[in-house]
């Protein structure tokens, strides 16, 4: 068990440079199974989840070699064994492995998900999808049973009762060698969704409409070898785009995409925040003035629910009284007491948060409950006069590419160390 510890009340400056999407790299792993020649991946993000499916890897009989942010993947030896239950426990994307096995072995035995608690997010969508194409599924233990009992799987029209990034991306892998064409409607249009397509479409695959609400496959026998670059992490980016409003004194956040980002950056010029954008550059000034606003999650390209915690400590500095509501994950205000701890005037009101600004926060001992929970933390305790300290930081690292590193070269006086 490791703890964060920082030092707040230091002005931030420099540079910092995003790295590959966490959201795009928990799929594109799982993706490779379904090649039958060795894919390459660059920009892969240096985080704990890319480690866990690594060790899944590696114990299905995969040979796979990472160096620096690179790594290569040869499936042809994988066995379609059970997978390791503590590994697939312990991240919430490890139900890709259902798609990907499911279109290269027609069967797959797979624990549960885990990941961060932020409320029910059932794998309905993604079994209903895979019982169109053909796939049987039933839950034995700890492990989730699917199979097509030797036939093969087959294409078919999808409709997404709920926009699912999970259950698109999942049916898509499982489509990609079935037999026959796929339709699915309602699909999510997230730019991850367009990554792992491509990813795909590179190996030999034939998807279209990824990015609209509409994506047909035409299933393929054979897959190839390919080179594949990582988008850059729209929340990372969203995340020291709202710390360096917060604590900097000119921060340029380097590889972002803006058009993955428009309904955060509207949303940060609606509170007044100084910034320039540039070609795959973000340049934050020192703020002033800042006012508060209402902030309404929703599906790409809406503001999006990962950002919404990394957000709420800027929200903080403006003045007047803002709302905060998550359509998305309806428990994803664990963040909210540990601010409170840290003298913030915010609370959760009948399922939205309300908070009032400007707060001036004193550093504190408080827990990080999630991922983006554990971000927002980590700016709190920027912004905080004296020390703050963070545990559970292991779900931190799960999703921030080296971000104790980063942040010590901006100049934040902020530590990992064993707990």
């Amino acid at each position: 068990m490791k703890k964060i510890i920082i030092n707040g009340g230091k002005t931030l400056k420099g540079e910092v440079t995003v790295s590959g999407a966490k959201n795009s790299i928990v799929a594109l792993i799982p993706a490779a199974i379904l090649s039958d020649d060795i894919v390459r991946l660059d920009g892969v993000p240096d985080i704990s989840d890319v480690d866990s499916l690594i060790e899944i890897l590696i114990a299905m009989g995969a040979k796979v070699k990472k160096e620096h942010d690179s790594l290569e993947i040869d499936p042809r030896s994988i066995q379609n064994n059970p997978m390791p239950y503590g590994k697939i426990n312990s991240l919430r994307a490890s139900y890709y492995f259902y798609g990907s096995l499911l279109g290269r072995f027609g069967e797959a035995v797979v624990g549960l998900p885990g990941g961060c608690d932020l409320g029910p997010r059932p794998i309905d969508l993604h079994l209903k999808a895979f019982d169109s194409m053909g796939a049987k599924s039933s839950f034995e233990g700890n492990y989730m049973k699917l199979t097509t009992k030797g036939a093969s799987l087959l294409g078919a029209h999808i409709y997404m009762d709920t926009v699912s990034v999970g259950a698109t991306i999942n049916t898509i892998l499982a489509a990609t060698k079935a037999k026959g064409k796929t339709i699915i409607e309602n699909a999510a249009r997230e730019p991850e969704i367009i990554d792992v397509a491509t990813f795909l479409n590179n190996m030999g695959a034939h998807i279209r409409g990824a990015g609209t609400d509409v994506i047909t496959i035409e299933g393929v026998s054979q897959l190839g070898s390919t080179r594949h670059q990582v988008i850059p992490d729209r929340i990372e980016a969203g995340t020291y785009i709202a710390l360096a409003a917060a604590v900097g004194e000119g921060v340029r956040i380097n590889n972002v995409l803006y058009e993955h980002l428009e309904g955060f950056i509207s949303k940060l010029e609606e509170m007044g925040v100084k910034m320039t954008v540039e070609e795959d550059s973000i340049f934050v000034e020192k703020q002033d003035h800042l006012r508060a606003v209402t902030i309404k999650t929703s599906p790409y390209p809406g503001f999006a629910t990962d950002l919404q915690q990394p957000i709420t400590p800027l929200l903080l500095c403006a003045r007047g009284r803002g709302i905060i509501i998550d359509t998305i994950y309806e428990k994803r205000v664990n963040h909210i007491p540990e601010l409170a701890r840290m003298n913030a005037d915010i609370s959760v009101v009948g399922g939205k948060i309300v908070y009032n600004g400007p707060s001036s926060l004193s550093g504190a001992k408080v827990k990080a409950t999630d991922l983006r929970a554990g971000a927002a933390l980590i700016i709190a305790g920027l912004l905080a006069k004296g020390q703050t300290e963070i545990t559970n930081v292991e779900f931190i690292l799960r999703g921030y590419s080296n971000i104790v590193e980063k942040l010590d070269h901006l100049g934040a006086d902020i530590t990992l160390v064993d707990d």
